[in-house]
């Protein structure tokens, strides 16, 4: 009689399984080889290969506009048209206005922030933080940005002071320039990891994104955020949560209190998220946003801490890979493309000259604007290495796919796979190809459809201008006080990292030496 029974349990869970594992195929999509129970993930779970590039495997060795694969269990659509990836993101974002990730903002305040916030809630938030990156409030804090640049030229100059050439794993120095920038930017900290690598703010860092052994339940609330918001909540509720992240929000309550205690301001997006929380609003581009706190009874506080904190963590989780990555990887470029890196150090030491700068001294925000050809420089590098290698959107309302007899359900997981988009020749002739030509006006030899390294539409990355601009400063200083040794090309080979990011094997090594 058990065995009988047992017989029809498994029999029932094979069948259950059949028919979940081929969800698409009944609706009429292609879809990915589903592998049970890890479905198209089956190289991830497996440490084969990271997530971002699987999605990219998958767009390569499908055909139709639309994809069915499985993020394990959870069944979702690969988009592999550039204009349809457009479409969903813009013209019909309202029926795509979600991301579907994990988000409890009454019992898992730290969840809570303009990545992972849903409907209305989102919307109020975007509103009200928009002004916080308008070109008057980045001039303002471009002073602390130069500052953090200054401490990275630095340190370069001392590793390079007998005046040789020597060969540096430039991705670590940049992760420890983009940390500092978060961590004086955002945080309102004034620190330098480069002197003091011991400091509470980096060790938090390392621990974050470089802990060699997370707990089987941490492990698993990762990984749930994104595959199973549901389980990640109940997770949640037992206890589930990341320290660091809430030691994080321990700096900025500590930071908060002391300036309105003392009356501190500082040029930094801190003082902005202070303002906001204090008054309903962050002012124009006035300098008076930058002379007073304006403080009010606590139970008319439009912003909580942890909703600070929270979005705080945010703009430090998006910008700190993303900032190192970017000038790295066009460092690493430059180095096998000599024509190119000729090209760009012209540009620096002309912009220099015309706004009587010295390379070894301070920037301005005007200078920086100058750089056109660093600009192209860093499209091409974000074209060809996107910070985020795919978009993730939450179907809100069905949705009939155009030119098919398709349709997208409510409910429905929606990827874009960015990396495979961004190095499709049909949309970017020669794709492997460092041509920042490309992207010229004059030019234009690329689909504009189909660039999209920051996302497009409402949910875009709202931080993407201060991103370009920490990028552009340190690349600009870096060119200015150094030579790049060049070297033979070599495609970057990725390793595989539980971060939804492009992680170089061995990281990334380039010949420098000093100018001057």
């Amino acid at each position: 009689m058990l065995t009988l029974l047992l017989l029809i349990v498994l029999t029932s869970l094979y069948i259950f399984a059949k028919r979940h594992y081929s969800k698409w195929e009944r609706l009429g999509f292609e879809s990915d080889k589903a592998a049970i129970p890890l479905g198209s993930m089956a190289k991830v779970f497996h440490k084969e290969r990271s997530f971002g590039l699987v999605l990219s495997d998958i767009y390569y060795k499908c055909h139709e506009k639309v994809v069915g694969i499985y993020l394990f269990f959870r069944p979702a659509l690969l988009i592999r048209d550039a204009e349809l990836a457009r479409q969903i993101l813009t013209s019909d974002f309202n029926s795509f206005h979600d991301r579907g990730f994990y988000v409890d903002e009454k019992h898992d305040p730290m969840s809570a922030n303009l990545f992972t916030m849903e409907g209305q809630s989102w919307r109020s938030l975007r509103m009200k933080l928009t002004p916080s990156f308008s070109s008057g409030k980045l001039k303002g804090m471009f002073d602390t940005v130069d500052d953090v640049a200054d401490k990275l030229i630095s340190h370069l100059a001392e590793k390079l002071e007998d005046g040789k050439s020597h060969t540096l794993e430039i991705k670590s120095i940049l992760t420890t320039y983009a940390i500092d920038i978060i961590g004086s930017v955002i945080f309102g900290l004034e620190i330098d990891s480069f002197s003091q690598p011991n400091n509470e703010f980096r060790v938090l860092s390392d621990r974050l994104f470089n802990n060699p052994k997370p707990s089987m339940l941490e492990g698993l609330r990762n990984l749930t955020n994104f595959m199973c918001p549901p389980i990640a909540k109940i997770l949640s509720r037992l206890g589930a949560k990341d320290p660091v992240t809430y030691r994080l929000r321990d700096i900025v309550k500590r930071t908060i209190e002391f300036r309105e205690e003392k009356g501190v301001v500082r040029k930094d997006l801190l003082q902005l998220f202070i303002q906001l929380r204090n008054t309903g609003k962050i002012s124009d581009d006035s300098d008076k946003v930058w002379k007073k706190i304006e403080s009010t009874a606590e139970n008319l506080k439009a912003m909580s801490i942890d909703m600070i904190a929270s979005n705080a963590f945010l703009f430090y989780v998006a910008g700190s890979e993303t900032t190192s990555a970017t000038i790295s990887f066009t460092i690493y470029e430059l180095a096998m493309y000599p024509e190119i890196l000729k090209k760009a150090q012209n540009e620096v030491d002309e912009v220099l000259r015309k706004h009587n700068l010295k390379p070894e001294g301070r920037l301005t925000y005007e200078a920086i604007q100058d750089l056109k050809y660093l600009d192209l420089c860093v499209m091409e590098t974000t074209r060809k290495y996107p910070g985020l290698p795919f978009l993730n959107r939450h179907c809100t309302q069905t949705f009939k796919i155009p030119d098919s007899k398709l349709t997208i359900e409510n409910g429905t997981s929606i990827i874009i796979p960015i990396f495979g988009i961004h190095r499709d020749a049909k949309y970017f002739p020669n794709p492997t190809d460092y041509r920042p030509e490309r992207f010229a006006e004059d030019s234009k030899d690329y689909n504009p459809v189909a660039y999209m390294p920051f996302g497009e539409g409402p949910r875009h990355c709202i931080a993407q201008r201060m991103g370009v601009m920490n990028s552009k400063i340190a690349l600009a200083k870096i060119l200015a006080n150094f030579y790049i040794q060049p070297m033979p090309r070599k495609e970057v080979e990725f390793k595989f990292h539980t971060a939804p990011v492009l992680v170089p094997v061995n990281g990334l090594n380039v010949g420098l030496s000093k100018r001057w």
